[in-house]
């Protein structure tokens, strides 16, 4: 919806289309298309949280699966607008970035987290088991957070402001494990992402940068909700509490991870088989869900004779997404893969096989693969399936190649830190 106004300020609300998340690079694009003459105003109404969000980019689940790469992002925007007129814009483009490369390097963040959740419902009882369910059902009678809950699990989306509202009445007012907000995000978020989710629960709990925590306040809430919702200020909490951890260890420098050093700049017939013959190595591609763009980049002219682009059966179960969020990746990995599979010339295999990395095995031998070349999987879900991939390769004589995007290897060194000394640091490319 969008306000009208008059001589007399306000006198109503019209009813747009409702909020559409078409699982292909095609509704990817037009949603660019649609928002790039209004990327100039983003950063004066970015964070009014207005029916419809029209003014916002509403990129992110395309983003999120790479449906759309976030340098095609940057490079529209630049296209049309100046630097200093879409900053904001690109550097809310790089949260993603800075979020990825962050937990890369601390991985036992995410290891906590999902330790964590089931521990943590099971253990909930009484007056925190009711606070709780009423939160998830967006009863808590708390303006505002109620229709977030609602919105949320309707749509699968929410307005970034109104997801760090939501995340500190869930700690502060409510008193629920941080842990438990995230995984309700998680489960219904078509965007859902392990790194941004995750880190930013952190965040806003004062776990991610030590104290500093981020506390809701009802006058923020009606100014920037146009005064739809205007909680009572005694609704609220007045005060945010400390939650502690103990330090998360990190792995080695970046640049000596394993999880991002060796094949990332060859080229699928250069890093495996030098010397005669290597030119007819059978490859085949894995395609998952969080790089789904592969005709486009880096592995543009490589040479695949087979696709694996099957949907791991358990995968939605262990990850805990909803039905919705599930049925939205599955329909955007099938865009993936027709589109790669009609670049590269090759065969796609699909299905949803019970044992998925034993699956792909069989399939290697039944192509008579020499190797797998696939876009390593960020920290979640899918790293856990490309390792299990990796081993069972590796039990029947095949070998991966994982390869990383510029954007990544560019950006994700510079993400140690805090996000404006990122920010400062990778700016200047722009």
């Amino acid at each position: 919806m969008r306000r009208l106004r008059g001589r007399r300020g306000i006198v109503g609300w019209v009813v747009n289309a409702p909020l559409e998340f078409i699982p292909s690079r095609a509704g990817a694009k037009a949603r660019l298309a649609e928002f790039l003459p209004s990327a100039g105003r983003y950063a004066a109404e970015r964070n009014f949280v207005r029916p419809g969000h029209d003014h916002v980019a509403r990129l992110s689940p395309w983003v999120q699966k790479r449906l759309l790469l976030e340098c095609e992002v940057v490079a529209a925007a630049l296209g049309q607008w100046t630097f200093p007129a879409v900053e904001k814009f690109v550097q809310e483009v790089c949260w993603r970035t800075y979020w990825k490369g962050w937990l890369e390097r601390r991985p036992a963040a995410w290891a906590r987290w999902t330790g964590a959740v089931p521990r943590l419902r099971d253990g909930l009882d009484g007056e925190r088991a009711a606070a709780y369910a009423a939160a998830i059902a967006g009863r808590t009678g708390i303006a505002g957070f109620d229709d977030w809950a609602r919105e949320l699990t309707a749509t699968g989306y929410l307005h970034n402001h109104a997801r760090m509202w939501f995340a500190s009445i869930w700690i502060f007012t409510l008193r629920l494990p941080w842990e438990l907000g995230a995984a309700f995000f998680y489960e219904h978020l078509l965007d859902g992402d392990a790194a941004s989710n995750t880190l930013s629960w952190r965040w806003v709990a004062g776990l991610q940068t030590a104290g500093k925590t981020y506390l809701a306040r009802a006058d923020n809430i009606a100014r920037y909700t146009e005064g739809r919702h205007a909680p009572d200020a005694g609704q609220l909490a007045d005060a945010a509490f400390a939650i502690t951890e103990v330090p998360l260890p990190q792995v080695a420098a970046w640049t000596e991870d394993g999880l991002w050093t060796a094949t990332a700049g060859a080229g699928a017939g250069a890093s495996a088989g030098a010397g005669a013959g290597a030119s007819a190595e059978r490859v085949g591609l894995w395609l998952h869900a969080e790089d789904l763009a592969t005709e486009t980049g880096e592995l543009t002219g490589e040479k695949f004779c087979a696709i694996h682009a099957a949907w791991p059966a358990d995968i939605a179960a262990r990850a805990g997404w909803s039905a919705r969020v599930a049925a939205w990746t599955q329909a955007a990995q099938a865009d993936g893969a027709v589109r790669a599979g009609a670049h590269f010339g090759a065969e796609v295999t699909g299905g949803a096989p019970d044992d998925f990395a034993a699956g792909l095995g069989a399939w290697a031998r039944e192509k008579n693969l020499r190797r797998v070349v696939a876009y390593r999987p960020f920290v979640g879900p899918w790293l856990d399936e490309g390792l299990a991939v990796e081993r069972a390769l590796a039990a029947v004589g095949v070998t991966v190649t994982w390869r990383r995007r510029a954007w990544d290897a560019e950006l994700f060194p510079h993400a140690g830190r805090g996000y404006f000394p990122f920010w400062e640091r990778v700016k200047a490319g722009f």
